[in-house]
């Protein structure tokens, strides 16, 4: 199999099928890797960059094990640089900072013993301190999509490494919402798991009785094909905790801010629409809706920033920044040094956690079999307009994910769509602690997966931990001529349902494809006896429990069935019913949809 044909984003069900057919080799993989990440060295997504000969020590260790026997056996991720991998240097994005560490954090080292492959640091906002990404000596991190505008922080490189095909999935970490901010801005699903149910410990500390590690992936299945790998206590971590996972279902009910919610920067308005569209999709879910006071999340966001704990900021770093302020950023030293202010006094500090100790019994009674939905971002910026306003931006970026952490609660953010064209939205799920499978189970009924629990109790299967399966997501192939394909409106259909670009061909020489008269218009693709031309397709690969709830969504008279290539095989896809021909355009002479 050739380079050119790994898919522009990387899945590890399709990794571990190439491998085990041959197809694919973890080495060549990793040479391919090597070469995306070089040729996108302008967007600044390492700080120690995939290298073949930090990389090898793992494929030799891999090429002794059974895939069977390895849940994530050759699948590549990247680490945040505040996380240590053994031999690589931690610098959290400040090089004075630097040290070597002698062991691999606990999440690293559950994920290597599981097969993974560590292929690099990536950069961040120094310190970890930021939600816009722009704030590293090693560069602004560029959108994955439009470089222009800001990847997200803090977990900006790491975000971005995924969402440009350089890794599978890759770690941040998440303080103040940088598991999530960075997900929505580059269509990713971002997983932030409760407090201490990931170990955090080897993570540098941002305010160690907040931190969380999270999991950036492209499809919710394979965050949490991460979480079981990871999840569990770690007597040697003091904040570790043991939260086990109980079986997948959907909330009782579901819960929207009563409030008309604030958007900012210069999609605005976009962003204000988007979240309405996801809001009425939400509606036809089938889950009951409640509008609910959400002062209590605000008013505990306004804490992390506003109030004593970012002392604990300075209490973790003060030291360092104290005998190193020439290399630490202006912007992160002033945030770092208004944690040693005069107001933060231990007085302030204990009315502030019992302000929260009363959001958080209020919460935990809202929140019982319920899930919150926000958006994740209310707006984004270029980043030139972040560097004229970097700390008014940044708080923004924070308005819909700050509160998380403080209230002990857990989240998903997922895509949505997208707010303006390359610029994805999306929506953070909210839940308890103890309450992380009413997330996976809202978020696969969103995304489109099938099969999942009724909101109904079920009995003594709702305790269960969940069984870690070894198995991988079955995909099928998926040809699409039209608004499903990249660029287009329906694109997000595709990406919702845990669907990826595989590569672009044609069809064999016997179709026409006409423009139906629809709003928007769309094209039908239909095969004929005789005559016809070869037309371009893209063919994307599908989870297969996924189809029929995507065939599903498809309004006559287009719908699925055999489409036959140029090379003779057949794939399922886009197919047009022929008495459509009669009041539509012939466009077969454009040669497909992108040239009509």
């Amino acid at each position: 199999m050739a380079m050119a044909e790994l898919p522009l984003k990387l899945s590890a069900g399709w990794l571990r099928d190439q491998y085990r057919s041959g197809a694919l080799t973890p080495e060549k993989v990793i040479r391919e890797i090597i070469r995306r990440s070089q040729q996108d060295l302008e967007l600044n997504i390492w700080i120690e960059p995939p290298d073949y000969g930090r990389i090898q020590p793992y494929l030799e260790a891999i090429s002794h094990r059974d895939i069977e026997e390895y849940p994530l056996w050759g699948i590549p991720f990247a680490v945040k640089d505040n996380i240590d991998v053994q031999g690589f240097p931690t610098t959290a994005a400040c090089p004075q900072f630097s040290y070597i560490p002698d062991r691999h954090s606990s999440v690293v080292e559950r994920l290597v013993g599981a097969g993974a492959i560590p292929v690099g640091k990536s950069n961040l906002d120094q310190f970890a301190t930021g939600l816009v990404g722009t704030r590293s000596p090693h560069g602004a991190v560029h959108n994955a999509l439009r470089p222009e505008y800001i990847s997200g922080g803090s977990s900006s490189g790491s975000a971005v490494a995924v969402a440009r095909g350089q890794v599978v999935f890759s770690l941040g970490t998440d303080t103040a919402g940088s598991g999530r901010v960075p997900a929505a801005l580059n269509g990713l699903v971002g997983y932030k798991p409760s407090l201490g149910a990931w170990p955090t410990l080897g993570v540098v500390p941002a305010c160690a009785s907040l931190d969380c590690v999270t999991v950036f992936a492209n499809s919710l299945e394979e965050a949490l094909l991460v979480d079981r790998q990871v999840r569990g206590l770690d007597v040697s971590d003091p904040w570790s905790r043991s939260i086990p996972r109980q079986a997948d279902r959907r909330p009782a009910r579901l819960l929207f801010p009563a409030e008309p919610l604030g958007f900012y920067g210069p999609h605005e308005e976009e962003y204000r629409l988007a979240w309405q569209a996801a809001g009425e999709f939400l509606k036809k879910l089938g889950i009951p809706i409640e509008y609910v006071d959400c002062t209590m999340f605000f008013e505990a966001a306004s804490i992390l920033y506003d109030g004593p704990w970012v002392a604990e900021r300075w209490a973790g770093l003060g030291a360092f920044v104290e005998n190193n302020r020439a290399a630490v950023l202006p912007v992160t030293e002033q945030i770092l040094s208004s944690g040693n202010g005069e107001r933060h006094t231990a007085s302030s500090l204990f009315q502030a956690m019992h302000r929260l100790q009363e959001y958080k019994a209020k919460s935990r009674e809202l929140l019982q079999d319920a899930v919150l939905v926000m958006p994740t971002c209310g707006g984004t910026w270029t980043r030139e307009q972040v560097e004229l306003n970097p700390v008014g931006a940044n708080s923004e970026m924070g308005r819909y994910t700050n509160h998380c952490n403080l209230l002990d609660l857990s989240a998903v953010a997922v895509p949505a769509g997208e707010a303006a064209q390359d610029l994805p939205f999306g929506i953070t799920l909210f839940a308890l602690a103890d309450s992380e499978h009413l997330l996976a189970g809202m978020a696969r009924h969103y995304l489109g997966d099938s099969g999942l629990k009724d909101t109904e109790p079920v009995g003594a299967a709702e305790t269960e931990e969940i069984a870690i399966p070894t198995a991988v997501q079955q995909y099928t192939t998926i040809a699409v001529c039209g608004l499903h394909m990249q660029g287009y409106p329906l694109e997000k259909q595709m990406t919702g349902h845990g669907a990826y670009f595989w590569r672009e061909t044609r069809t064999a020489p016997c179709y026409d494809m006409i423009r139906l008269q629809t709003v928007p218009a769309k094209p039908g693709l239909i095969k004929k006896a005789q005559g016809g031309a070869a037309i371009q397709l893209e063919l994307w690969k599908m989870p297969v429990q996924s189809v029929g709830a995507f065939a599903a969504l498809i309004p006559a008279p287009l719908g699925l069935g055999k489409v036959e290539l140029e090379d003779g095989s057949e794939v399922i896809g886009f197919i047009c019913e022929g008495y459509a021909e009669a009041e539509a355009e012939n466009i077969t002479a454009s040669g497909g949809w992108r040239y009509a």
